[in-house]
C-alpha cells in the first residue's frame, strides 16, 4: 500500500510540474503583447505609405502610422512584464516536491 502510494505521489508531483509549466506558457500577457505586436507591424507597414484618399479620409493624420506603432509599444510593453515578473510556480512545483 505505501509502494501505490509513493508512485501516485510521484505521478501527481510530475502532472502539478508539468501543469506548472503550461501555465506559464499560455500566460495571458504572451498572448496579448504577441497578438498586439503582430497586428502593430502589419498596421505600422500599412501607414508608412498611405494612399491619398487614405490620408483625406483622415483628414490628414497618418492614422495607421499612429495606431501601429502605439501597439507594437503596447505589446512590447506585455512582453516586457512577462520578462520582468514571470508568473510564480504553484507552491510544491518549484521545490519538486518531497520525493525529487
Amino acid at each position: 500500500m505505501s509502494e501505490f502510494r509513493n508512485d501516485l505521489h510521484k505521478e501527481v508531483s510530475a502532472l502539478e510540474r508539468k501543469s506548472a509549466t503550461a501555465a506559464r506558457l499560455f500566460d495571458i500577457r504572451r498572448i496579448i503583447g504577441g497578438l498586439f505586436v503582430i497586428y502593430g507591424v502589419i498596421v505600422t507597414l500599412a501607414g508608412i505609405n498611405p494612399s491619398d484618399a487614405d490620408l483625406k479620409k483622415a483628414e490628414g493624420v497618418h492614422i495607421n502610422l499612429w495606431t501601429g506603432l502605439a501597439m507594437l509599444v503596447l505589446g512590447l510593453f506585455f512582453l516586457l512584464w512577462l520578462k520582468l515578473r514571470p508568473a510564480p510556480a504553484p507552491e510544491g512545483a518549484a521545490d519538486g516536491g518531497p520525493d525529487a
